[in-house]
């Protein structure tokens, strides 16, 4: 099997419209699918999960597909080169796994109409554009409650990468599962505006437990906040994959997201010919999101509870969004027995009742 890596973004822009044609490749060819990541593919986070979503196109595929991947790609005009490269040297399916991606996908996607694009986390569509994510809160929402069993201070923290729908959604949906446990739970937000900055998020993390915070949670993609919280020997719940080997004692669960499935079957309809601009959102119904192995020293019960409520969202008897839900002002934003619409979640931007912070607009 070929594979073709072009790692930083240096590397990324020397691909030239030259190396191979825009065209699709002969049937006897492999498949070129090129993968864009915000962060490194060593950050243990999202762009590692993503890539290793990548890897398993490679093992299911073998030598039917050649796959190419840039890390580290920042968001923007830099994005929009990077994309465009890919498409220019011969790649006939593009993922962009980033939200500030969104738009310089959208614009390269409109000058190679014969290239299959797909966007993660975003909301733009084109006949040769997909998007796709995954319901991230249903995890956050489950850890919630495992990270509420487990405080002793009620006092919850999370540190959050940019105020966007996404992360917001989970910041709630981590107090929503606290609170279903325990009323008294807080969630302590601190912003550091990055998806992946060890120094910020462990600042972060540091200033969080100074303020009494047992249970740290985050929405960034180091495994700085779960070292620091090792070393205080305070409770962490990691990011997008398992993080417990840089914290065994500390690492309660994470938050797993799965591409995989997702990947090989994208592919698979690019190869068939079926492949059609789709909209996915699936959950822990479908695999995208998974909690990682729970710590040793979680009491049985607290096992038990969250499986339980892992179950319930699983089999849509459990919606995190179900009301009575107020915002911070103490307004009612979800009646009783009322659910949130998908909509409504993809343009949230409000805190709900028991989050301490803000988010900025």
């Amino acid at each position: 099997m070929k594979i073709l890596r072009r790692t930083g973004l240096a590397l990324a822009l020397a691909l030239t419209a030259g190396l191979w044609g825009a065209g699709g490749a002969r049937a006897d060819e492999p498949l070129k699918v090129g993968f864009v990541y915000v962060g490194p593919i060593g950050d243990h986070g999202y762009s590692y999960q993503h890539n290793q979503g990548r890897l398993a196109v490679e093992k299911h595929f073998g030598d039917k597909v050649k796959t190419t991947y840039v890390e580290n790609v920042p968001e923007g005009a830099d994005a929009e080169r990077v994309i465009r490269q890919l498409a220019t040297s011969g790649h006939q399916l593009i993922f962009t796994t980033s939200f500030g991606f969104m738009n310089p996908t959208v614009k390269v996607a409109k000058q190679f109409p014969k290239v299959k694009f797909e966007h993660a986390t975003g909301y733009r569509r084109a006949p040769n554009l997909a998007i796709y994510t995954a319901r991230f809160y249903e995890g956050r929402y489950a850890a919630g409650v495992a990270a509420a069993r487990m405080s002793k201070t009620h006092r919850l923290g999370y540190i959050a990468s940019f105020p966007i729908p996404e992360v917001v959604r989970g910041v709630n949906a981590f107090l929503l599962g606290a609170r279903s446990v325990d009323p008294k739970a807080e969630v302590r937000v601190v912003w550091v505006n990055s998806w992946f900055d060890p120094g910020k998020e462990r600042e972060a993390a540091e200033a969080l437990m100074a303020q009494g915070v047992d249970v740290l949670a985050q929405h960034t993609d180091s495994a700085a906040p779960v070292q620091a919280a090792e070393e205080k020997g305070v409770w962490a719940i990691g990011q997008s994959s398992d993080m417990s080997r840089f914290g065994p004692k500390s690492h309660l669960t994470a938050i797993v997201n799965d591409w995989s499935g997702y990947y090989i079957s994208r592919v698979q309809a690019a190869m068939d010919g079926t492949w059609t601009s789709t909209d996915t959102w699936k959950g822990f119904d479908a695999g995208m999101v998974h909690l990682a192995p729970f710590n040793p020293a979680m009491p049985a019960a607290v096992k038990a509870d969250v499986l339980k409520v892992v179950a319930a969202i699983t089999e849509k008897k459990l919606h995190p969004f179900t009301g009575p839900i107020k915002d911070q002002s103490g307004k009612e934003r979800v009646a009783a027995g009322q659910t949130l619409s998908d909509a409504e979640l993809l343009k949230m931007n409000w805190f709900v009742e028991g989050v301490v912070g803000s988010v900025p607009h």
